[in-house]
């Protein structure tokens, strides 16, 4: 089954090219099915980019998901069109009488701030706390995910001496998880992020359970079943060139930057670098649909109750 999304968005025409099954909203309207309704709070600032990172990977499961694209009510966003953001984002505040059977949170490249100095924090926690009551199932990515662990249990993120940049080895720690099914022993994922978390101040809250880490760049993905959410620090969702991109942005501004690690063939930034993580984030995508397929309620005025 397909995702679906308006036919102008870009992600429609990429995604279709790429053999990855869409449908525009009017024909969806025509088949007697309920999707599911999966939101992305976009806080990236390339939002085009991100948007169909997400779309392609929750677009690749066996159901009709109706994609719905969500931004902070106040922020303006400087790196992409006000037209694109008119005509495919509504504001939080329009939505909020919603109910979602999942939301993404996406990072956000602010992590060197406190979350109270952040412009939109009070919206974004009225998020989190919207989540419990009108969201199934949650997923926190990168700094979206460091954000909901700050909110829920006081887990601060911390400062890196040095960016952690490129491709890891991960250690499956719950290879039962419904989220792992499938999963290696042994997983690569792309990382980008100036701060960290602290496995010891996870394992501090009961509630919480690691799921991957990795002996380098310490724990990445974590179950709150609490409150009904997943948080990954890493981006199984990157394109084959994102780190490209964002290294060789680096370069030409003069800034400070590692070649990202275990990335390029023999660390070489003139060679084409290789997808090594792509089969692992449609299995993690994919995992979450169906196990949010499996348990939300048919009616979603019952999600939260």
């Amino acid at each position: 089954m397909p995702i679906t999304l308006p036919s102008s968005l870009p992600a429609f025409g990429i995604l279709s090219n790429e053999g990855v099954m869409v449908m525009s909203r009017t024909r969806a309207a025509r088949q007697d099915i309920r999707p599911l309704r999966i939101g992305l709070l976009n806080l990236m600032p390339k939002k085009i980019q991100t948007e169909t990172q997400f779309a392609r990977l929750i677009g690749a499961t066996p159901l009709q998901i109706e994609f719905s694209l969500i931004r902070m009510t106040e922020h303006e966003t400087k790196n992409t069109a006000a037209e694109h953001m008119a005509e495919f984002y509504r504001p939080f505040q329009d939505v909020k009488h919603e109910r979602f059977d999942g939301l993404i949170i996406t990072g956000a490249p602010i992590e060197h701030l406190p979350y109270h100095d952040v412009t939109y924090w009070d919206e974004l926690t009225e998020v989190f706390d919207w989540t419990r009551t009108n969201v199934h199932h949650t997923f926190g990515v990168c700094w979206g995910g460091m954000a909901m662990l700050w909110h829920f249990h006081g887990i601060d993120k911390h400062m890196l001496p040095a960016k952690a940049f490129g491709c890891f080895r991960h250690r499956n720690l719950a290879p039962a998880s419904p989220y792992l099914r499938g999963f290696s022993d042994d997983v690569l994922i792309p990382v980008s992020r100036w701060t960290e978390l602290r496995q010891p101040e996870i394992d501090a809250v009961p509630a919480l359970k690691t799921l991957i880490a990795s002996d380098e760049v310490g724990p990445c993905l974590i179950e709150d079943p609490a409150h009904r959410a997943l948080m990954i620090v890493n981006h199984f969702e990157y394109d084959s060139t994102t780190l490209k991109e964002e290294y060789d942005r680096d370069v030409a501004a003069g800034k400070p930057i590692n070649v990202p690690r275990n990335y390029y063939p023999d660390d070489d930034p003139a060679r084409t670098p290789l997808n090594r993580w792509r089969s692992h984030a449609h299995l993690l995508y994919g995992n979450w649909i169906n196990e949010i397929y499996q348990s939300t309620p048919y009616d979603l005025a019952q999600i939260g109750q």
